[in-house]
């Protein structure tokens, strides 16, 4: 059989992502933050976008059928000849008469008023600039006032190396020891502990071993205490040593702190030769400690989260839900701009091109608000009992069930909820909150909220008494009394997750507290 070329007219249909289509759908998932950035860099690169102006407090400029109206206001002079609008015009009046003082005072009286000494430095700095809107009278509160930078007036942050390197030559005053000790506070991780040991030190420097142990034991004493530990116990060590608190018995526990994390308080007595009201005590102590002494020093900045969603009850009995205005973006088109273009040339192709792109955003962002909207909406009404009575009834839902009642993706669905917070009369919640693994019930009743379920396991150890503490089995006991169909083993891992010690290690403890407390 020949093989031969041949042309074939085909009509078929595809799904195309264009970049426009691309964008919207990361729009979805822009937080607040990302969602500002990116349209400051869009109204930077569109000249027919504006974000419009917030400050309320810009005083509307008077004219055109305010001066007319005030120009047709009939003459009220009163018999003994007051005239009641100098009273309107007393401040236009002193303006218009001061107008050019010093030059009319200097014709009238022959006398020079002109400033001889004119300022040609730089304007005078606000002492508090954020006060310069109440008193005027501030130095630096003049015209000049909206060119001061708040940014200015903040106290700088102090890092880690910083604070230790002011403390150096008050407990090195050798220069050698200096630069072993600059060399150790470059080893210094986040929460101030020392990473490598004092052979590795010297041999790196060429110095010697013990030189770099005397720095190191030096270092120990600085602020923050604790600084310079090579592990756990010896940070807690330095901590006990500056409160003249590590003796013997507080040394032995100090070294044995797996049995601590244990809860195994018979063999820590035996260790320590304590009763056990002293054993309690010395816990108390180690509690206070601070077992990362560096991470005070961290620069990291605090983001605040603004909810997306408003959610509060109404007066018939309902949910009101409402976008936040504050996260909601403000861009207007400029369309009389574009009208005054002539239709021809490249500068008219360029603008309809930006015109394109300016409504393109708008309905994007339209269009997020209304997803969004949508979303938060069926969420409300899909846990009304968690509104109503809290996290017990809080209902197993997933992306698929909120996607059909909607009418759209579940990528989408899962996009709006990324980063996206809902204030509610229960607390601020991220939206993914709402979507929990369902758990099934027994003899086919309603399935419950992992969720809910992990509080429940929480809130019945907390319940608990010292003769009387749930073993994993117990608590599964009674959640299927409760109609929660859980294993023993998803008990615990729920238990582990939520960092709840053991029942043994729970009866320990909880014993020792109620022998003390004399119960």
């Amino acid at each position: 059989m020949a093989l031969s070329a041949n042309l074939f007219l085909r009509q078929n249909q595809s799904l195309v992502m264009t970049p426009q289509l691309m964008q919207s759908i990361q729009l979805l998932q822009m937080t607040h933050f990302e969602l500002t950035q990116f349209i400051a860099q869009e109204v930077e690169k569109n000249p027919l976008l504006e974000i419009p102006s917030t400050d309320a407090d810009a005083a509307p400029e008077r004219g055109g059928a305010e001066d007319e109206a005030y120009a047709s206001q009939p003459d009220e002079t009163s018999e003994d000849g007051y005239d009641s609008r100098t009273e309107v015009l007393s401040g236009d009046w002193y303006e218009s008469g001061n107008a050019g003082g010093a030059n009319r005072l200097s014709d009238e009286l022959d006398a020079n008023y002109a400033n001889v000494f004119p300022d040609d430095g730089a304007p005078q700095r606000a002492d508090a600039p954020e006060l310069i809107s109440q008193w005027k009278s501030m130095p630096g509160g003049g015209d000049g006032a909206e060119s001061y930078d708040l940014d200015d007036f903040v106290a700088g942050q102090t890092s880690l190396r910083d604070h230790l390197a002011q403390q150096l030559p008050f407990v090195l005053p050798d220069m050698a020891d200096r630069m072993i000790a600059q060399h150790l506070v470059d080893q210094l991780d986040e929460a101030g502990y020392l990473h490598g040991d004092a052979t590795e030190a010297a041999d790196r420097l060429g110095a010697d071993p013990d030189d770099v142990e005397r720095v190191i034991a030096a270092l120990q004493t600085l602020d923050p205490p604790g600084v310079f530990a090579r592990n756990l116990a010896e940070c807690l060590a330095i901590q006990l040593r500056q409160k003249d608190r590590f003796d013997p018995a507080m040394q032995a526990l100090v070294g044995n702190l797996e049995l601590l994390a244990r809860r195994d308080f018979a063999t820590l007595k035996r260790l320590c030769g304590v009763d056990e009201e002293d054993l309690l005590d010395m816990l108390s102590e180690i509690r206070q400690l601070n077992p990362k002494p560096g991470t005070g020093f961290e620069a990291g900045m605090s983001e605040a989260i603004m909810p997306d969603v408003v959610v509060r009850a109404s007066a018939d009995g309902g949910w009101l839900i409402e976008l936040n205005p504050d996260t909601l973006p403000r861009v207007l088109v400029n369309q009389a701009y574009f009208s005054k273009v002539t239709k021809s040339g490249d500068d008219y192709a360029f603008l309809s091109e930006c015109l394109q792109t300016a409504n393109w955003l708008t309905r994007s962002l339209d269009q997020r608000a209304k997803t969004i909207m949508k979303v938060a909406s069926e969420i409300v009404r899909q846990q009304d009992a968690f509104l109503m009575h809290g996290v017990d009834h809080l209902r197993p839902l997933n992306l698929k069930t909120v996607a059909d009642a909607i009418k759209m993706h579940e990528s989408t669905v899962s996009r709006v909820t990324s980063n996206k917070y809902m204030l509610t009369p229960r607390g601020l919640f991220e939206l993914k909150y709402f979507f929990s693994v369902s758990i099934s019930a027994v003899e086919g009743g309603d399935s419950h909220s992992a969720e809910a379920v992990r509080h429940k396991i929480r809130t019945l150890i907390m319940q608990e008494t010292p003769e009387a503490v749930l073993s994993d089995d117990d608590i599964a006991d009674i959640l299927k009394k409760s109609g929660v169909d859980l294993a023993r083993r998803t008990v615990a891992k729920y238990r582990e997750a939520m960092s709840i010690a053991s029942s043994v290690q729970r009866r320990r403890e909880k014993k020792a507290l109620a022998k003390v407390a004399g119960f």
